[in-house]
């Protein structure tokens, strides 16, 4: 009986378009006289969905009631992805100018700090060793920094890095500055105005072509020579005459048959 209930299912379906609701398409045994009917959902923007109607029929009842009625996906349904909270879908570079991202209290990246003392020296030292601050960063917090900066842009697999000479790495670079603490070992700042990682922690084997000690082999330089020929002016030179050579007015010139 709850099986050839498809009118009563398909009439319970409130609020929606009849045109909206297509064809029966299967029912579902859920229980003892309960059943699930399914039918073509045509509302737009709802592709492969169902209109699901639930109905069941009391013990020694001919009368089947109509339990529930939802909308729910089918197998090639259009839905949207699994919802993610925000702490998971946040990656680096996602935030924005004023946007305020707060940092969970029990964050594993961090770990408590300590408190300040009434020093000034003592707080000042403190300071350098990451003492008075609220928390400070993990062993896990550093670890995972690590392996983010040296297996990025700014580490030693990066392009500009394979392309830089073997011997231009940044840990022999007059312009690297080491980091403190334990990150010293392998992590420093670039301070080139001309190199492109300027202002940025790179790791100690990243290289690139401003490395301080590249010596461009040095040019020979060609030395102008003065013009030996100057052909703007004419002078005038007097060729004297060879021993033996006769004046223009001693003898006639001589004839050569042509007149």
């Amino acid at each position: 009986m709850c099986a050839d209930a498809v009118g009563l299912a398909r009439g319970s379906v409130d609020g929606v378009d009849p045109d909206h609701i297509g064809e029966h398409l299967d029912v579902v045994a859920e229980g003892e006289r309960v059943v699930t009917h399914l039918f073509e959902c045509l509302q737009p923007g709802y592709r492969g969905w169902r209109w699901a109607v639930t109905v069941a029929r009391i013990p020694r009842s001919r009368h089947v009631t109509v339990c529930e009625s939802a909308l729910i996906p089918g197998p090639d349904a259009l839905a949207a992805p699994p919802w993610v909270p925000w702490q998971d879908r946040l990656q680096p570079g996602d935030l924005g100018v004023g946007d305020i991202l707060p940092t969970a209290p029990d964050d594993d990246r961090l770990m408590p700090g300590y408190v300040q003392s009434d020093d000034p020296a003592v707080d000042e030292v403190a300071w350098e060793l990451g003492l008075g601050r609220p928390r400070v960063l993990s062993r896990q917090g550093r670890a995972d920094a690590a392996e983010r900066w040296y297996e990025g842009d700014n580490g030693p697999a990066s392009a500009i890095s394979a392309a830089a000479p073997a011997t231009a790495r940044c840990g022999g670079c007059g312009f690297y500055l080491q980091l403190a603490g334990a990150m010293r070992q392998v992590f420093g700042v670039c301070a080139n105005a001309y190199a492109p990682d300027d202002g940025r922690v790179v790791s100690v084997d990243h290289g690139c072509g401003a490395h301080s000690e590249i010596l461009v082999e040095p040019v020979a330089v060609v030395t102008e020579l003065p013009t030996v020929y100057d052909d703007s002016e004419v002078d005038q030179v007097t060729v004297p005459k060879p021993a033996g050579s006769v004046d223009d007015g001693e003898e006639p010139a001589e004839s050569y048959g042509h007149g």
